[in-house]
């Protein structure tokens, strides 16, 4: 009887393990976006930025259009320069119109007519980018990332539009937008982490043509939609499981030759 309590046993402990190993992995919490505020020119005509907590000249340079060498000479930081602090204002460009001499602006407005057309439009092109190396600055080989979308709204409701991301180099490209400020967001598809912040506020003058660049990287995980969130299993979980399951193996097989040899002992007493 003791033989088939010690067998009893050994399964016992092989099925709560096994059982183990398709317990759900605890989804990791959803990445949460911050707003970069848009500097925008004064009356100077210099883009002056405020430095916030936990920028870096690297980021700054990426999210601002330039490189962190012309970051760096237009606040006359020493080469090699990385170190800033919040509340710390830099300058990120100076924008510069040209303005005509008084006898050609008065020829030219005598020989064209005063124009007669209503609101001016400009274009947007975004692009979503497979940030591969985590700089946040998009690489001429950095292809687009698809299945995420881009959407461009006005805030006062002038103009609202969404557009899948697909593969290729080419950006997505919004035309015909009437003047006013906008909200450009990104969403990028799951197993993707964010190497940059995905929403910018953007002001729409008549003529323009501005590009927009997001970015984002495939996560450790190495492949999208495959989080445990789904309902997948943790690889480390499993392994764990099997370890377990393994050491429950032996210790059944432990406790039968244990009962065998008690079994056997008592049997030749008799």
């Amino acid at each position: 009887m003791r033989k088939v309590g010690f067998v009893v046993l050994g399964f016992v402990i092989l099925a709560l393990l096994a059982a183990g190993l398709y317990l759900p992995a605890e989804a990791a919490p959803r990445y949460q976006l911050t707003a970069f505020p848009t500097p925008t020119p004064g009356l100077d005509g210099r883009i002056l930025y405020v430095v916030q907590s936990g920028d870096t000249l690297d980021r700054i340079a990426g999210l601002a259009g330039i490189t962190v060498d012309d970051l760096r000479l237009l606040n006359n930081l020493d080469p090699g320069e990385t170190v800033i602090v919040p509340g710390q204002i830099l300058l990120l460009g100076q924008v510069v119109e040209p303005t005509a001499a008084p006898e050609q602006a008065t020829a030219a407005a005598a020989a064209s007519p005063t124009p007669t057309e209503g609101p001016g439009t400009g274009i947007i092109c975004v692009l979503l980018f497979n940030d591969v190396n985590g700089d946040a600055l998009r690489q001429e080989e950095e292809e687009a990332i698809p299945g995420g979308a881009i959407s461009v709204s006005e805030r006062n409701g002038l103009y609202s539009n969404t557009a899948n991301t697909v593969e290729g180099l080419d950006p997505i490209c919004f035309e015909d937008l009437p003047e006013g400020d906008y909200n450009v967001t990104a969403a990028i598809p799951d197993g993707y982490n964010p190497t940059t912040v995905l929403n910018k506020a953007f002001k729409v003058s008549a003529g323009d043509d501005a590009n927009i660049n997001f970015g984002a990287q495939l996560g450790s995980g190495g492949q999208s939609g495959s989080s445990a969130e789904d309902g997948g299993r943790s690889p480390l979980l499993g392994v764990f499981g099997v370890a377990l399951l393994l050491l429950g193996i032996g210790i059944a097989l432990m406790l039968t030759g244990v009962g065998m040899r008690i079994y056997s002992n008592r049997k030749g007493q008799r």
